[in-house]
Order: C-alpha cells, then sequence, then structure tokens
C-alpha cells in the first residue's frame, strides 16, 4: 500500500487574475500540489500567510499596493519557514531584482513568458515551474539522514553505517595543481557562489568558468553581481575570450560555454548547441571541454541544484585525470546536481557550503 503524501501547499501573489489562473491551472495539474491561496498584491498575502498553512510562496515583483520585494521581508518574519520563489518578467530591472531578493530571503526565482498568450504556450516555463515547485516543496520532507562520506583512502576512524543508509565513496583527486577551476550550479545556485566566491577570490588566481542555469539578461546581471562581490574582472563570456588567471567568465544565458586549445592559449567560444537537460547553458558542455583543454589539471565544484547536470561532464573530468568536489546534501537547497556526481563515485571532496572556499584555496596553492 503507497503511503499518503500531503499536497504541496502553494500560494499565488500576482497583481494580474488571469495570470493567477494561469499559474493555478499549471500547479494543480499535478496531483501533488495545491494552491491553498491566490492574492493581488503583497499586503494581502501578508494577511493572508497569517490564516493559511503555506509550504511555497510564488511571488511577483511588480504589483500595486505592495511590491514582491517589499514584501519578501515581511512574509519570512510572520513565517520564517516558507519558500519563497519569485516571479519576474525577463528584463534587466526585473533580473536584478530577483537577484537582489534571493540574497533577502527567496529561494529561486522563475522567468515569466512575456504575454498571457505565450504563456499558455511556454512548455518549458510550465515544466520550470513544477519541476521548482515540487523539488523545494519536498526538500523538507525527503531530507532525510545525510549521506556517510567513505574517505578516499582506507582510514581506521571511519565507521561504516548501519545497513541500508547511503554511503558515499570519495576517490584520490588530482596530484597536479589546477590551472582553471569550473563552476556548475542551479538553483540555490546564486546564494552559494557569493558564499564561495567571496572566500575563493581571496586566495586564489585561477580563472574561474561559470554555468549557472540561468536565461538571458540574468547572466549579464548575475556577472556584475560577482565582480562587485569578488573584485575580479567578471562578465558574460564572450566568443573569443581568452581566458586570464583572475578572471571570471559566466556562461551566458541561451548559450553553452566552451573552451578549446589554441596553441598555449585557452580560448571561449560559445555553442548553440542544443540544449542539454532541458538547459542552455549546460554545465556537461564546459566540462567536457574544460576535460580536452585542461586534461588533469582542472578543479571542479558543483553546487547545489536541481537533476542531474554535471554528470556526465564529471565523469569525463575524472578520466582524464582532474578533480571533483561537491556541495553536501545539508547546505545544498536541492541535492540534485551535486548528489548525482556524489553518488556516482566521481568526488575527491563532499563538503558543507562554508568549506568549499578554503579547501579550494588549499587545492589551488
Amino acid at each position: 500500500m503507497t503511503e499518503q503524501v500531503d499536497p504541496i501547499r502553494v500560494m499565488i501573489v500576482e497583481d494580474s487574475a488571469v495570470i493567477r489562473g494561469l499559474f493555478t491551472r499549471v500547479l494543480e495539474a499535478s496531483n501533488d500540489i495545491r494552491v491553498v491561496a491566490s492574492v493581488g498584491d503583497g499586503a494581502l498575502a501578508l494577511k493572508a500567510i497569517e490564516r493559511t498553512d503555506v509550504d511555497i510562496v510564488l511571488l511577483d515583483i511588480e504589483m500595486p499596493n505592495m511590491d514582491g520585494l517589499t514584501a519578501l521581508p515581511k512574509l519570512l518574519k510572520i513565517k520564517p519557514d516558507v519558500i519563497v520563489i519569485m516571479a519576474s518578467s525577463l528584463t534587466a530591472r526585473n533580473a536584478d531584482i530577483s537577484l537582489r531578493a534571493l540574497r533577502m530571503g527567496a529561494t529561486d526565482y522563475v522567468t515569466k513568458p512575456s504575454s498571457r498568450e505565450a504563456m499558455r504556450e511556454a512548455d518549458d516555463f510550465k515544466r520550470d515551474l513544477v519541476e521548482k515547485v515540487r523539488a523545494l516543496g519536498r526538500r523538507h520532507a525527503d531530507a532525510g539522514h545525510a549521506p556517510r562520506v567513505r574517505p578516499a583512502l582506507a582510514d581506521a576512524r571511519f565507521t561504516p553505517p548501519p545497513k541500508g543508509e547511503p554511503v558515499i565513496q570519495l576517490r584520490p583527486g588530482s596530484k597536479v595543481k589546477p590551472e582553471v577551476l569550473a563552476i556548475g550550479s542551479s538553483t540555490g545556485g546564486p546564494q552559494a557562489l557569493a558564499e564561495c566566491l567571496r572566500t575563493i577570490t581571496k586566495s586564489i588566481s585561477l580563472p574561474i568558468l561559470i554555468t549557472q542555469h540561468m536565461p538571458p539578461t540574468f547572466t549579464s546581471i548575475l556577472a556584475t553581481h560577482i565582480g562587485q562581490l569578488t573584485g575580479w574582472p567578471s562578465a558574460e563570456a564572450k566568443d573569443g575570450d581568452v581566458i586570464q588567471g583572475g578572471h571570471v567568465y559566466v556562461a551566458p544565458g541561451g548559450h553553452h560555454m566552451v573552451v578549446e586549445a589554441e596553441g598555449t592559449r585557452k580560448v571561449i567560444r560559445l555553442s548553440d548547441a542544443p540544449p542539454e537537460h532541458f538547459c542552455r547553458p549546460s554545465v556537461d558542455p564546459m566540462l567536457r571541454s574544460v576535460a580536452k583543454a585542461y586534461g588533469s589539471s582542472v578543479l571542479v565544484l558543483i553546487l547545489t541544484g536541481m537533476g542531474q547536470d554535471g554528470r556526465a561532464g564529471g565523469e569525463e573530468i575524472v578520466r582524464q585525470g582532474g578533480t571533483v568536489i561537491a556541495q553536501d546534501k545539508a547546505t545544498s537547497v536541492v541535492w540534485g546536481m551535486p548528489g548525482a556526481v556524489a553518488t556516482s563515485g566521481l568526488c575527491s571532496a563532499v563538503l558543507p557550503l562554508k568549506d568549499l572556499g578554503p579547501h579550494i584555496a588549499k587545492l589551488a596553492a
């Protein structure tokens, strides 16, 4: 007999009644999601959340009376454990606001199609919305016990876990000093990147390549925020960029970012090849290319994110003798991507977010 699971309870906060209706139909097409409240502005959301049991708030940015950015901290004050997903149209202003909202406590964002008609036809948007609500709504219920990590080398202090409890088998990392750091991330990635890069860029001089699942415009704003945070030159990658130490290159939304060796130089190429894992940019093409261009002198970090993007590329990194490390389950918003590389035996370390920066600095020294 299958165990009954309570549906994920969602509140929609959006000033357009038509869009609220579309959101509701998209979400409630899934049996495990229920829309329990639907309101037209932030002020009404504050009243609704006090009387309604809500797991996730889908929060529009631009609304009358009280906009999303104003409502966000007030909602989190009333219900600190609620998950907030910002709903944003694809503009530079809203991209900037969405990333600011993530720093203020929002968990993720979705980008709305530009019109009602486009939203009705936007299968990618519908899939993205449902998958994010499902993954984030279930993360507490599915948290369970963190997998036990078995050292790469025999260690008498390692205590075998109880039967049935998962174990992550680590492998030795490369003995070659890394020449490049490649980072893959998705859901929860902007916050994790900020935390990690704040430490890393104070102590290393490697070039950093980042593929974060994001649409156009958002990746440009992300690169700007990273530059402000780290003090390093940071920008969306351009086709033909020669990779330099102490620079950050962010894969632009809508293109895969890959690396080619041209003599002694390493050059970025942008690719319009089909999406992988429903994403463009995708982490796997980046990792396959850096494995080919740099061989064993690649250090890869896989941060929080849904799905398994990065696992196939990580396999190629390991085949070429490079090193893969991942964020642990306890500190990941979603342990899909880091979990995929960790449980496949590709990692030399699986660490909490706060420990990743110091570990990378040690490997790069």
